[in-house]
């Protein structure tokens, strides 16, 4: 089973969008896809706004993933929607969770994406970051969502210099919203000759 992380440089950049998109386009091509979210904050009354959208979409396109759950797509959760250090009162998380539910998907797919929640040094304990869950669970891409504002890219840099210091193979795929109309003009035209092309629109 091929594990793809998709992280991004920072919360609401769209993660979940892209995480959806690469669902699709995997499955358009034949492939038995999955998606989970290992952690995931600011769930109330029941309500995972990612892990729920992760969990209706692949049962949509894999039959294999019937019996999944919410509970396996999103393994650990807080009502807090802060870091998930924070989320839990400053005390350790224990990650067991998250390397079981991977197991339950390894024969039910081809391709796993694994979506993670803000961005690269979110703590997930004291001295444990996002990026360290992505070298921990041995991914064999990460892919980095960003943003096309002004600004994008200095955030886009330190964050994929972040990945490459860890040794980890990594994309970059640009996020243009509405009102981004700028990004041609502004930004794009550095990112053009660094070789970093990828938009999701």
């Amino acid at each position: 089973m091929k594990k793809i992380f998709i992280t991004a440089t920072n919360t609401d950049i769209g993660k979940t969008f892209v995480t959806c998109k690469f669902l699709k386009e995997y499955a358009s091509k034949g492939f038995r896809v999955g998606a989970i979210k290992p952690i995931e904050t600011g769930v109330v009354n029941g309500v995972f706004l990612d892990g729920g959208k992760l969990l209706k979409l692949q049962k949509e396109l894999n039959k294999n993933l019937k019996a999944i759950t919410i509970n396996d797509v999103v393994p650990i959760s807080f009502e807090l929607p802060a870091a998930p250090f924070i989320a839990n009162g400053l005390k350790e998380i224990d990650l067991k969770p998250i390397f079981k539910t991977i197991n339950k998907f390894e024969n039910l797919c081809d391709v796993l994406f694994i979506e993670g929640a803000g961005g690269l040094y979110v703590p997930i304990n004291k001295d444990y970051f996002m990026i360290d869950l992505i070298k921990d669970l041995r991914v064999d891409e990460t892919v980095l969502v960003t943003h096309c504002d002004l600004g994008c890219i200095n955030d886009t840099l330190l964050s994929k210099k972040a990945l490459d210091c860890y040794a980890l193979k990594n994309s970059v795929y640009f996020n243009c919203r509405n009102g981004d109309e700028s990004f041609k003009q502004i930004s794009k035209p550095y990112f053009d000759i660094i070789a970093l092309k990828s938009v999701v629109q």
